[in-house]
């Protein structure tokens, strides 16, 4: 459950001037968060979690940081300004808002709620405090060729987008999984949980501001020892804007393919197409991955994108926090993706094998 990609440092802050906490390390992705705002210049200081192992693990890694004896440890040291956390899905929303209470920025990994509720009351506490809640959606602000996209679509090289196609296939590994990854209260369900990627890079990609959900579906195809699974789902979405989306996630990476999936994004604009492949490149003579393939008004273009293109997300949070701007992701966004994802959850239809598939 470790995913922890690393950039070049690109500071965009003096040393020491911007102190960041770490709490509740759930989920493996805190050390691509910590990896991303300690390259763009950020201080880590304290780290607090309950389990002995992961805090003892989290330190090795970052013999930087100082375990704090209680959460209320880092709440409490006026220093710190941003508090990034992983914790268990339906956890993270109070969190934050604990955070935001205590006069500092929440930075959380995907999903940021399982419930429109949890949605709503950070949304009313976030605009009361005047505080930042900040969603760490890896697989476009730390992927490469994914952040190189948003730079052509910015630029009009393929002119006004009017779909987006994800996929979004990921490895099980039942024997690493923790108890509450099965338990549907606790992780929100296939499309809020690993869907809210694909909400997300669907409405920046086609810039914009809220979508509807036309159809939703989950399922439990292979994993009836575990009931509260979902092991599939699919949405399809239509834009404020018109554009239209369609993706899909699964527990079914094969494995007998060397990372945990195969993610893909097809785009589709008026002057030309976008494909990119985020984790795995089958051609021999390059076989990283990160790689993005465009077709415009001048032909065909093959992109290697990996070391190139950089992280600018986090360097443009740290800015955000110290000059309380929205440059790197405005709030109503992280929001609207949040939503985007519940709404798709809430409306989808069970299919599988006790519901009529044979």
């Amino acid at each position: 459950m470790t995913y922890a990609p690393q950039g070049k440092p690109a500071p965009v802050c003096q040393s020491g001037e911007f102190p960041f906490a770490v709490t509740h390390l759930d989920h493996g992705h805190i050390y691509g968060q910590c990896n991303g705002l300690i390259e763009a210049g950020g201080d880590l200081r304290w780290v607090y979690d309950s389990d002995p192992g992961r805090l003892a693990a989290f330190c090795e890694r970052y013999p930087q940081v100082r375990p704090a004896p209680s959460l209320e440890t880092i709440l409490e040291d006026p220093a710190i300004q941003l508090v990034a956390a992983a914790a268990i899905p339906n956890r993270r929303g109070s969190l934050g808002c604990q955070v935001m209470e205590a006069g500092k920025d929440y930075f959380t990994d995907k999903t940021p709620f399982t419930t429109l509720e949890q949605l709503e009351t950070a949304r009313t506490t976030a605009a009361r405090t005047g505080q930042k809640y900040m969603v760490y959606f890896s697989e476009r602000l730390h992927v490469e060729c994914a952040v190189l996209a948003g730079q052509l679509i910015a630029d009009g090289v393929i002119g006004r987008v009017i779909q987006t196609i994800g996929t979004g296939p990921h490895r099980l590994s039942l024997s690493s999984r923790p108890e509450w990854f099965f338990q549907h209260e606790k992780y929100g369900g296939i499309l809020c949980d690993i869907g809210s990627h694909q909400s997300e890079q669907f409405l920046h990609y086609t810039g914009a501001k809220s979508a509807k959900v036309n159809f939703s579906a989950v399922a439990n195809f292979n994993n009836p020892d575990h009931p509260e699974l979902e092991d599939f789902g699919e949405a399809s979405l239509t834009a404020d804007n018109g554009a239209s989306g369609y993706y899909r996630v699964d527990w079914f990476t094969p494995e007998g393919l060397r990372t945990w999936g195969d993610g893909r994004t097809l785009i589709t604009g008026t002057k030309g197409t976008i494909e990119l492949r985020k984790y795995i490149e089958v051609a021999s003579e390059n076989p990283e991955g990160d790689h993005l393939y465009l077709v415009d008004e001048k032909g065909e273009h093959r992109i290697s994108c990996a070391g190139k293109v950089g992280f600018p997300f986090f360097g443009e949070l740290i800015l955000d926090v110290l000059n309380r701007t929205e440059k790197a992701m405005t709030q109503e966004h992280a929001f609207r993706a949040a939503e985007l994802c519940l709404q798709a959850q809430a409306a989808a239809v069970r299919i599988g094998p006790k519901n009529g598939f044979r």
